[in-house]
């Protein structure tokens, strides 16, 4: 029996389609199951500036609104990448967005930054490679950058990004989500005993894979090696 990769983002991508246009026609250019699709079958995006915010852990929903939002996501980029500069010591502090950025860099300082996570679950009888990159592993915490224009609580609450990272690394006991529109930083915690299981979202997505027949799809383009 193979085994197959199974990400935060890909669950993202499919749940932001079930969210925003569960009825489209997958066929359809350039609307959410279309991207979807192409996130399915692991398409190669045609810029740069993809890969990197693919290197970055955006969804590719996400990556797709470069069309019609690139400055938003150069912006999230550039935040996190200043992050890092300040606890390495290279950043401007001139910078306007420096001050708030120092703020996430001192939760940050100390951790283990983009520390690569992998484990082998089974959810409904398939062996599946569960695989996560974070932002940063500091003292039984994990903390994930967010860049955002707006800020409401609770703004992750339904994100499968904390449940998906708790079943990956068993020590943390909580989850920070650190967000930013470069003035303002808002932290939003979550801990682990109040987090949901994430197998029922896999399961869900595997039950949906079956329905529409695309679990060929996915094993063929997701099988680990």
């Amino acid at each position: 029996m193979g085994r197959y990769l199974m990400t935060h983002s890909l669950l993202a991508s499919w749940l932001y389609t079930m969210k925003e246009n569960p009825y489209e026609d997958m066929t359809t250019e350039r609307d959410p199951m279309g991207e979807f699709m192409q996130t399915l079958r692991r398409e190669p995006t045609p810029t740069t500036e993809a890969e990197e915010m693919r290197m970055k852990g955006y969804t590719y929903q996400q990556e797709t609104a470069r069309k019609v939002g690139l400055e938003a996501m150069q912006n999230g980029i550039k935040f996190e990448d200043m992050v890092t500069d300040i606890i390495n010591g290279r950043a401007d502090p001139n910078d306007p967005w420096y001050a708030a950025a120092e703020k996430v860099a001192r939760r940050c300082a100390g951790g283990v930054l983009q520390y690569k996570a992998k484990k082998i679950v089974e959810v409904g009888g398939m062996s599946l490679l569960l695989y996560g990159r974070l932002d940063c592993l500091k003292a039984g915490e994990i903390i994930d950058v967010k860049f955002t224009k707006s800020y409401d609580t609770g703004k992750f609450f339904s994100s499968t990004q904390h449940p998906t990272y708790f079943e990956l690394i068993p020590e943390a006991r909580q989850f920070t989500y650190i967000a930013s529109n470069g003035r303002d930083v808002w932290p939003e915690t979550y801990f682990r005993e109040d987090a949901p299981s994430i197998f029922p979202v896999i399961s869900d997505f595997f039950d949906w894979l079956r329905a529409v027949d695309l679990m060929q799809v996915y094993q063929e383009k997701w099988a680990t090696l």
